[in-house]
């Protein structure tokens, strides 16, 4: 935390960093998908299943996750990626907006950093 002083009678403000920073430890849920979008970027997209560790009932939870590799080494390191297996992504959630048939649209992913097989 950073202080700052601040021009009314109170002297000081605390101010917090931003943080966008995702750790998931789960299951490839099926084979990677490569994608080259109409820009000419590439993407390759699968998803985690991570079970809860916390549930709100007794039944198991789990959160599926989609995950997108944009860099060639975390591009790569996704397309080896077998289903069932086991992986540890590292990396921040981002909104992806997108031209749809309906007009435009959104969606939440983890853009991984790093990949790694577990």
């Amino acid at each position: 935390m950073k202080k700052h002083p601040v021009k009314s009678s109170v002297e000081v403000v605390e101010e917090f960093e931003p943080c966008n920073e995702v750790l998931l430890v789960g299951r490839v849920s099926a084979p990677a998908v490569s994608r080259e979008l109409p820009s000419g970027d590439k993407v390759v997209e699968f998803r985690v299943v991570v079970e809860r560790s916390i549930s709100r009932s007794k039944k198991r939870e789990v959160d599926t996750l989609d995950i997108a590799a944009w860099s060639a080494s975390a591009r790569k390191s996704a397309l080896s990626l077998k289903a069932e297996s086991w992986v540890e992504v590292q990396g921040a959630v981002r909104r992806r907006f997108f031209q749809a048939p309906s007009g435009l649209a959104s969606r939440w992913q983890v853009e991984a950093l790093s990949i790694t097989k577990l």
